[in-house]
């Protein structure tokens, strides 16, 4: 006969071992610099390099190849849609890094447009740092899209970067 406690103690080591080894995404740690790496001296434009929509990779057509952002060292922003056909209108607005209470950096656009081109009620929108260096910037949010609510992993690369395979659904 099996000793009940026998059991017990091989599902509590069970449970221990699932619990210890799923690791949790520890908060990115700023560079010093991270300012400068972000708008450099006088302003600097990113391009989205590609975009994963709930962890699969999204087509790069269109207004995502033509999509930049400037951030300028006076913390302030704006985007080039509203220079492409159909690409909607630019926005524009403030940047500021921030952290929360867990250690998780985030840049943090504030807009009077955002509540009406994101649809959202804040004016705005935190985005997870999760690398950052001289030619990379990758990011995570959460937006809602058509009728649910996705996260989102950007990542977006100096202006002059080649990237090869952008539009890998062509």
């Amino acid at each position: 006969m099996k000793k009940p406690y026998i059991n017990f103690t091989l599902i509590a080591m069970f449970i221990l071992f699932i619990s210890c080894s799923t690791t949790k995404e520890k908060p990115f740690e700023l560079p010093k610099n991270a300012l400068s790496l972000i708008a450099h001296e006088s302003g600097k434009t990113w391009k989205l390099a590609w975009r994963y929509n709930n962890g699969t990779r999204m087509n790069m057509s269109g207004c995502f190849l033509s999509y930049r952002i400037t951030y300028k060292p006076d913390l302030s922003f704006k985007d080039n849609s509203e220079e492409h056909a159909n690409c909607g209108a630019s926005l524009s607005g403030n940047w500021e890094i921030t952290k929360d209470k867990k250690g998780y950096s985030f840049i943090k656009l504030t807009s009077a447009q955002l509540p009406e081109l994101l649809k959202t009620k804040t004016n705005y929108k935190y985005f997870k740092i999760l690398q950052l260096t001289k030619d990379t910037l990758r990011i995570r949010f959460r937006h809602k899209q058509f009728s649910s609510e996705s996260t989102f992993e950007d990542t977006l690369v100096a202006e002059d970067i080649e990237v090869k395979d952008r539009d890998f659904h062509r």
